[in-house]
Order: structure tokens, then sequence, then C-alpha cells
């Protein structure tokens, strides 16, 4: 996983170069002013000391971790000595300069962006009587310094804390959607397996009757609480009626329809005797042909449909629920006479695969219904997949003219 920047990072290498350029200005200006200080060799040492502090505590500067609390209060200390000092450097004006001039507004903005606004507000406090009692008045120069200093503090201090707050919150965000999605795909995986096999015996078990009756019974209760179990907190949100749901076509077994749609989502990438186009990638076509049967029409170009392995395994399982759902659900009581037909097709931009049966279509409400009952053919293991692979579901369907689903995967 990339390490992810922090969003404070900026700001401490913004409080690096602050501390050189400003260290830069305040020597400029003592020397400027050399000769009008009273005691000035005073001044030239603790400036060559403000010089070596300054040099060896950069990486102090660089983030949080480094930005220990004793180095911001010597950092601070320094600085209020300096103010302070001052006084008898400069004392035939005392209205000047200060020795480290604008330097002080640095451990100030250390103070802001290492514990926020409160501890900025402490720092320009502090400089700020400092700033007092060497001007020995407050002037309207020095009020404006000090106002400037601990708005600048307070400010970054406050943007500082609300960007960690951000950051907190995006990394729990990013956690709960790498989880939800993780469940998913369990869940995904065991409604095209275990939810399949389990209803099946039920099916068969009620039909053959006898003892077999009662594993039926059994093996639909646990489908039920399966169902229950794999639905809570899986499903996605129920979105508006623009977005597609889509709707369920068949597979080939004995009444001439196609496989469970788990036998794809488990196939080989590509199948004995089907090379893959290109490396990591496989022909659809290919996943997508054993779907074909007495009732299950399949169109296909005559060229090669390539798209990522993982991409064309998903896609096909789709396909292969969309058509679960179709041999399970379209038609009612003519369910087993329905009609499917699969087109494939290679678009410059995207793989389009269209899912349409002559079954009865869809009830209003039918699918918001079946994903609160914990039916999630539809919700996951159609939509969930388009979404994971960045493509889209649409879903049509007209009361007695059947349902016609568009599957598209981006290149």
């Amino acid at each position: 996983m990339a390490a992810r920047m922090s969003v404070e990072q900026p700001l401490w290498r913004a409080l690096t170069g602050y501390r050189v350029l400003t260290l830069v200005y305040a020597l400029c200006v003592f020397c400027w002013m050399y000769d009008e200080y009273a005691h000035p060799l005073a001044g030239l040492a603790y400036l060559l000391v403000l010089t070596v502090w300054n040099g060896a505590t950069l990486r102090n500067v660089s983030s949080a971790r480094r930005c220990t609390k004793r180095f911001l209060a010597a950092d601070v200390l320094l600085a209020l000595v300096g103010i302070l000092l001052s006084l008898y450097v400069d004392a035939l004006d005392a209205v000047g300069p200060t020795l480290p001039s604008i330097w002080v507004a640095g451990p100030v903005l250390a103070f802001a962006i290492k514990g926020g606004w409160r501890w900025g507000a402490i720092g320009s406090v502090l400089v700020g009587v400092a700033n007092v009692v060497e001007s020995g008045t407050l002037t309207r120069s020095t009020l404006h310094n000090v106002l400037l200093v601990c708005v600048a503090s307070i400010g970054i201090g406050y943007v500082v804390e609300v960007a960690r707050a951000s950051e907190r919150t995006l990394a729990r965000a990013l956690q709960i959607e790498a989880a939800t999605r993780e469940r998913e795909r369990l869940a995904r995986d065991i409604h095209d397996s275990v939810l399949q096999v389990l209803a099946m015996v039920q099916r068969r078990g009620t039909a053959i009757g006898g003892e077999a009756a009662e594993l039926g019974r059994m093996a639909g209760e646990q489908e039920a609480a399966l169902r229950a179990l794999v639905s809570s907190g899986v499903v996605p949100a129920q979105r508006d009626g623009t977005e597609a749901e889509v709707p369920a076509a068949v597979r080939t077994g004995a009444d001439g329809l196609a496989e469970p749609a788990s036998r794809d989502a488990s196939a080989p990438a590509h199948p004995e005797g089907t090379p893959p186009a290109d490396d990591g990638h496989c022909d659809v076509r290919a996943l997508l042909a054993p779907h074909s049967g007495s009732r299950v029409s399949y169109a296909e170009p005559g060229t090669p449909v390539v798209l990522p392995v993982e991409a064309a395994r998903e896609l096909a399982a789709a396909v292969g629920a969309a058509l679960d759902n179709v041999r399970r659900h379209a038609g009612g009581p003519g369910g087993e006479e329905a009609q499917a037909w699969i087109l494939l097709e290679d678009e410059p931009d995207a793989v389009l695969v269209t899912v349409r049966d002559d079954g009865p279509g869809i009830p209003a409400g039918r699918l918001a219904d079946a994903e609160a009952e914990g039916r999630m053919g539809v919700a996951l293991s159609i939509r969930g997949r388009l979404r994971d692979l960045g493509g889209s579901a649409e879903l049509t369907s007209v009361p007695g003219q059947g349902t016609e689903v568009e599957l598209k995967v981006p290149k």
C-alpha cells in the first residue's frame, strides 16, 4: 500500500524555509544597523548562537514527530531572550527592530502546527508580552505586530486541527470501504455457490418427497438463515430509479438451460485450449460461450474481445447470475419456456454484454423487496460486480415483454 502524504507536511516544509529566510533577514538588518547599536558585540554573539541553533534544529521542524515539546520550549525561550536582549543591545533606540526580528514568528507557528490553535495562542501571547516589555509601552506598531502574529498562529493552528480531523475521517472511511468491498465479494461468492445449492436441494427435495422432502425443508431453513446473515450490512443502499437493476436469465442443464453462475465464477480464466489473448488478458467470448443452450442464444463478434483476466471472469459471473435469475423467475408458471439471448459487443472504449429474456418482466418494487429479503442476485452478484469493475448495469423491464440487462465494462 502506497504511503499517504500528510496534509500538514507542506506546512512543516514551509516553516523550515521561513526560519531560514527570516534568519537571513535578521542578520542583514543587524549588519545594516550595526553602527547604531549601543552594544553590538552582544547582539552579534546572540545572532551567532541563533544561527547555529537554527541550522542544528532544521530537522526538528520537518515533522510533528520530530518537533518535540522540549524543542518548542527551547525555541521560544531563545526567541524571548533575543527580544529582551534588544533592550541592552539597542539602548539608544528602543523602538527599533528586535535582534531576532520577524524570526520570532517561527517558534509561534511551530507551536500552532504542532498543537493546534490553542498552542499557537499561548506562543503568540508569550512573544507579544516580550515585545511590549522590550518597547516599554504599547505602541500602535507593537500592537499591530503582536496581533498579526496572534491571528496568523491561531488561524494556522485551526486549519491544522481541521486537516488532522479530516485525515482521520478519510482513513476511517477508506477502512470501511475496503472492509465493505471484501464483505460484498464474499457475499457474492456465497450467493453464487452455497445459496444456489441450498435452493436447488430444497426444490428437488420437495419435488421428490419422503425423506428428501425433510432434507429440502432443512436446506430451505439454512438458506434463509444464511441469506439473513450475508445481507446484514452487505447489501448496498437502495439507489434511485435511474440506476439499473439487473434481471435474470438462464443456465443449461437437463432442462436445456445453462449451468449455475457459480460455475462461471470459479471457471479458469482461460478454458483448456483457449490461450490468453495477451499476458494477463483473455478473450471474453470463451467465457460466455458455455452459457449457450437450447433456450439461450449467444451472439458474439468474429474477432477476440479482450479484457483483463479478472475483469473478464467477473463479467462472465455477472452474466451467469443474470441467466440464473431468468431460469428461476422469468415467466412464473411458464418460466420453463422462457427464452434468453446474450449479445456480446466490442466497443472502442468498453465491452458491452446484453442479456434479454421474453419473460413477463419484473414487477415494480420487486427488486427492492428482494434486497430486503436478503436475495442479492441483483444487488451483489450483478450490480456489485460491475460497480467494482468501474462499469455499469442498466435494466429495462416492460411488463409482459420481458427484461433486458445491459452490462458495460470499460477497457
